[in-house]
């Protein structure tokens, strides 16, 4: 009896050293992805110090912003789209929803809206990237319809919630690495 008590007491606290260390994981990380967060209104005004030039040196690159023919201007454009998109792919590998593939198609737009921000012909802007956002969502859409219908079936079939259901076809990687392989 002995013996099964210490084992008990050794289970025991192997678990909660794991949850302990689970929770500091948990907090350093959330704690950075907030302080992120706040500090995005002054990552979106970095722009400003970007002087109002065509051309823009720095020690590390130079950028010639071309038919922009204003680099603070252009700078202010791509970061008009780039937290938005920051915004979307931190939700994305953070939503633990049955429909986060959704968010894929939003974030194709930005991808594709910053690639044409950098293309020398600025009258393709914002006009081409929905014919380019097909295949992306000729993927996704009938996935999430797919798995919607699985859900409903599952509902009418048994009695769980859909709470329940959602962790039932929930993809759970343990690593950042993991989340990354898990979509490529």
């Amino acid at each position: 009896m002995d013996k099964l008590k210490q084992n008990l007491r050794k289970e025991k606290e192997e678990f909660l050293s794991t949850v302990k260390n689970t929770d500091r994981k948990s907090l350093i990380i959330g704690s950075i992805l907030a302080t992120f967060i706040c500090t995005t209104p002054y990552l979106f005004y970095l722009y400003e110090s970007v002087p109002q030039t065509q051309v823009w040196d720095t020690f590390l690159f130079s950028y010639d912003s071309h038919s922009w023919e204003d680099a603070n201007y252009a700078m202010w454009i791509f970061t008009n789209k780039f937290i938005p998109l920051v915004f979307l792919l931190l939700w994305f590998f953070t939503n633990r929803h049955w429909w986060y593939h959704s968010l894929l198609v939003p974030i194709t737009m930005y991808i594709f809206q910053i690639i044409g921000i950098f293309n020398e012909n600025l009258g393709d802007i914002d006009k081409f990237e929905l014919i380019y956002m097909i295949p992306v969502m000729a993927i996704v859409v009938p996935s999430i319809y797919l798995i919607r219908a699985r859900m409903f079936n599952k509902i009418n079939d048994a009695d769980k919630t859909m709470e329940e259901l959602e962790e039932e076809f929930m993809l759970k990687p343990k690593t950042f690495m993991g989340k990354v392989r898990q979509y490529f």
